[in-house]
């Protein structure tokens, strides 16, 4: 997926890089993006969308996070590593901050999904395998995950994250929202991250100079 079309959760990760791991990452955009455009499939796939999928079923009570975890393994020792520290983190999430108090919930199947154009830049910021639960009064819980090992989601990261999921699904709540690092196991709530009335624009100027950098990488390549 292009940077200039891309989702939040990657573009967090760009955001928050050092400079070296940021380099990384946006080198292997690149590529991807140069394999694509030749008609090639892109490499990897997308390894959090299992065991995010199994985490929406272990929600629902259709399944065993853990269990299904073990199973995903077998499939691809790949994960051997990362999916059990991500279902731990999740886990302990769940039982200690995601319940709600156990206040009787049910669990939305259909993912809230949304695109954001951000058209100073023309590009598209995209939300999509979001988590959403409808509470005891009716209110839902959207549920938007931040699956990376490199760098971990900082309090502002969140914050500029809410803009973009409040400015998008303008249909829902600002308490509505929940950013989880499930690695940190680290939970983010608007009310506690708090806003500086500058998010757009904080967000943006960062955007500008990722993209700046990108097309200068790519430019070098041709």
């Amino acid at each position: 997926m292009s940077i200039e079309k891309i989702n939040l959760r990657k573009l967090l990760q760009f955001f928050f890089a050092d400079e070296r791991l940021q380099r990384s990452l946006l080198l292997a955009d690149i590529r991807n993006d140069t394999a694509r455009a030749s008609g090639d499939r892109a490499s990897g796939g997308d390894f959090y969308g299992p065991f995010w999928a199994d985490v929406k079923d272990h929600a629902a009570g259709r399944s065993d996070l853990a269990d299904q975890t073990e199973d995903r393994i077998k499939a691809n020792k790949t994960r051997a590593r990362l999916y059990p520290l991500l279902t731990e983190g999740f886990l302990e999430m769940w039982r200690e901050k995601m319940r709600w108090r156990n206040e009787p919930f049910e669990f939305v199947a259909e993912s809230v999904k949304a695109q954001l154009p951000i058209k100073t830049l023309g590009t598209i910021v995209k939300i999509e395998n979001t988590a959403s639960v409808k509470v005891w009064d009716g209110s839902h819980r959207i549920i938007y995950p931040y699956f990376s090992e490199e760098p971990a989601l900082p309090e502002e990261g969140a914050r500029l994250g809410f803009w973009v999921l409040q400015t998008a699904l303008p249909e829902f709540r600002q308490e509505d929202f929940q950013i989880v690092d499930l690695l940190r196991r680290a939970y983010f709530r608007p009310t506690e991250v708090g806003t500086k009335g500058d998010e757009e624009k904080q967000f943006v100027q960062r955007y500008e100079v990722l993209l700046k950098k990108w097309r200068k990488l790519r430019d070098e390549r041709r």
